[in-house]
């Protein structure tokens, strides 16, 4: 989400950081690329005019002009400008005698019933007994795809009664849920392909008798400027209380998450970012402005770490890279592992500085990207397990044994093998270093130390430059379990609990 944004900025702001001293001449006609790059992004042309008109005030100010670095101090201000637009997360809302009702509205298609899914899940995770109950009278066999989903979570759904009216079902839902002793009820409402008067009324009717406390409209983020259309129209017949968007991995422009808010003053809480029940994100406003201005989101990515990672796995691996010890087994347990973290470009993208991003890209068009993953690890799978131990066993006949068994050629084979020894070299520096160590071998290893190219007046928890993120200080984030460095002052690797 929000690439073609970030790139449209990224190669502005390079050029403003490329020069010296600023004119209001120079800072006048960088606005106005911004105007058009945030139009390009397909943000509706009001919320265009209202961000310019906040910026540029402070953007052509003396502070700025007379600045040792005016660049980064527009950047800055162009950040804060975009966390403000973009408004405060917010959390759902549960202060209220259980059971709470959660109520799902949006239009058909917008993906309501897969999104009320993943926040039972989520809220399952929360320690909270959640019931779904499908409104969706209208839809065939809506009922049943939020019973297979609810089965696939192991969270309960209301059982189906045929011939009900979804008033009617909203009622033995809340009454079920207090029978039941359940937390939560979450409503998923039927949909229409558009906002018309006979669903609103109905809406209006299910909210008058079930009186949530969230009222959350999903909305799917390709349609672009025609979501904040829709946003409004639902916003002017039921409470809003939240915006769910929906195929953000699918949209590179990023317009509604930047409009909806702006235009409704109802808050984004959150982002499905794939299919999986799992792919959904809470809305921070700081670390997506992070990622459109290429700092990074290092939060967001420990976070990801954190959900996938094998702590027995890792600590086993931690202990024989200390010792210098990586096989060809570890690597494709860490291939695994940034798979689940997103891919290699995934993870790059997350990373503090616009040059990462553009290191992604370099191993996109190198091949280094997912699928390139998936066949290194099928290589592997195809090797003995002393092959695994010992790569130097791999002489020609091996080779191709290995080749035929993963279903490519010995030049792979050799490329992995090559690969790994790259790896091993780091991982040797990382058991001498520490995560300095290893982040060095990084940086060369992409060509160069990371980048130091931030604005130098941002919050102190981001890193810049060659500043090594503090693991300690994100994981107090993350709820304040130890992600501490495995190898600092020698004593036992320690890693944040898998969540299940």
């Amino acid at each position: 989400m929000f690439e073609t944004l970030s790139e449209n900025l990224e190669g502005i702001f390079d050029r403003l950081t490329g020069r010296g001293a600023l004119s209001e001449k120079d800072v006048d006609a960088a606005l106005q690329e911004v105007r058009n790059a945030l139009l390009e992004a397909d943000v509706a042309l009001p919320v265009v005019k209202d961000f310019i008109a906040s910026v540029k005030p402070a953007a052509v100010g003396a502070n700025v002009l007379k600045s040792v670095k005016p660049g980064q101090q527009v950047i800055k201000i162009v950040n804060d400008a975009l966390v403000t637009m973009l408004g405060e997360a917010v959390p759902l809302s549960f202060e209220a005698v259980p059971p709470v009702p959660v109520m799902m509205v949006g239009l058909q298609g917008s993906g309501k019933t897969t999104s009320t899914a993943k926040i039972a899940l989520r809220l399952k995770g929360e320690k909270k007994k959640v019931l779904m109950a499908s409104l969706d009278t209208s839809r065939p066999a809506a009922m049943e795809q939020l019973r297979v989903l609810g089965e696939q979570i192991d969270v309960e759904t209301l059982p189906i009664v045929e011939g009900q009216r979804p008033v009617s079902i909203a009622q033995r839902a809340l009454d079920a849920g207090r029978l039941g002793g359940f937390d939560v009820v979450m409503l998923d409402t039927a949909g229409r392909t558009n906002a018309d008067e006979a669903l609103m009324a109905e809406l209006a009717e299910i909210e008058k008798i079930a009186t949530p406390k969230e009222v959350l409209l999903v909305a799917d983020s390709l349609t672009g400027q025609e979501a904040v259309t829709i946003a409004e129209k639902f916003s002017q017949r039921v409470s809003l209380s939240g915006i769910v968007l929906t195929r953000t991995e699918g949209d590179g422009r990023g317009g509604a998450a930047l409009s909806m808010r702006h235009v409704t003053g109802v808050p984004i809480k959150f982002l499905g970012t794939g299919e999986g029940t799992d792919k959904i994100e809470a809305f921070d406003a700081q670390r997506i402005a992070g990622r459109i201005l290429g700092m990074g989101d290092v939060v967001g990515l420990v976070e990801k770490a954190a959900e996938t990672l094998d702590a027995e796995k890792a600590e086993k691996m931690a202990a024989r890279m200390k010792k210098g010890q990586f096989t060809l087994e570890d690597m494709a347990e860490q291939l695994k592992q940034m798979q689940r973290m997103g891919g290699m470009a995934g993870v790059l993208n997350m990373l503090p500085g616009n040059l990462l991003g553009k290191k992604a890209k370099q191993l996109g068009n190198l091949g280094m990207d997912d699928k390139e993953l998936i066949r290194q690890a099928a290589i592997v799978s195809s090797m003995t397990q002393a092959e695994k131990d010992n790569p130097k066993l791999l002489n020609a006949s091996r080779k191709k044994r290995v080749a035929a068994g993963s279903g490519t050629q010995v030049q792979d084979v050799n490329k992995l093998i090559k690969m790994h020894r790259q790896m091993a070299d780091m991982m040797k520096k990382l058991g001498k270093g520490g995560l300095s160590g290893m982040m060095g071998a990084l940086g060369g290893g992409l060509g160069g130390n990371l980048p130091a190219d931030l604005p130098a007046d941002l919050p102190a928890d981001l890193p810049t430059g060659n500043q090594i993120p503090d693991f300690d200080q994100l994981s107090k984030q993350l709820g304040g379990s130890s992600f501490s460095d495995p190898f600092a002052g020698g004593g036992k690797p320690s890693f944040p609990p898998r969540k299940k």
